[in-house]
């Protein structure tokens, strides 16, 4: 089971205050595990106060409200960016047809003079599971997983993107309950 450009669902009975209600986009899972964004919790923290503090001048005011998303809790003082297209950036990983996920500097110096890629979230921070935990999770009923929609994550608010992913599934997340079990 491979889950690469897979949106990861978090199941109503999530313990796991990082991950409760939150819906993650699995950027790559190959044998030595996993790495995702947490694509729906947007933190106070906005574009402008993040390009302030890497000093970064910043042109396109369209971005100065954009919020900073809070991506998972490895490396949270660490930039990711997951945006399409993929540009050619210093260091990006090819997460789908047409979307990248960046940590370099130069997509966000780019994305200040108005020259970044088209759509783009901005988090702190990841979300990864050593071999073997994601699909231990999945055993264990903490998660569901659908193909990852692109105009879920850069077309939506942040607060309309779980519930469309589950729509994806054609599932409403009030008809599930939050008890585990295995029938």
């Amino acid at each position: 089971m491979k889950l690469s450009h897979h949106f990861l669902i978090a199941m109503p009975a999530m313990a796991d205050p990082n991950f409760a209600h939150t819906l993650a986009w699995i950027c790559e899972h190959n044998d030595e595990g996993a790495l995702g964004i947490v694509v729906n919790r947007p933190t106070e923290m906005t574009l402008s106060a993040l390009f302030e503090h890497m000093e970064i001048p910043l042109g396109d005011s369209h971005l100065r409200t954009a919020p900073v998303h809070f991506g998972g809790p490895v490396q949270v003082d660490r930039g990711f960016v997951l945006h399409r297209p993929i540009g050619s950036w210093q260091s990006t990983l090819a997460v789908a047809d047409g979307v990248g996920l960046t940590t370099s500097k130069d997509v966000l110096e780019a994305a200040a003079r108005g020259e970044g890629p088209k759509d783009m979230l901005v988090s702190l921070g990841y979300a990864g599971w050593s071999a073997g935990q994601l699909e231990h999770e999945l055993a264990q009923n903490a998660w569901l997983t659908v193909e990852a929609d692109p105009d879920v994550v850069f077309d939506l608010p942040a607060e309309r993107r779980l519930p469309a992913a589950m729509k994806l599934l054609g599932i409403d997340m009030s008809s599930l309950s939050d008890h585990v079990g295995h029938a």
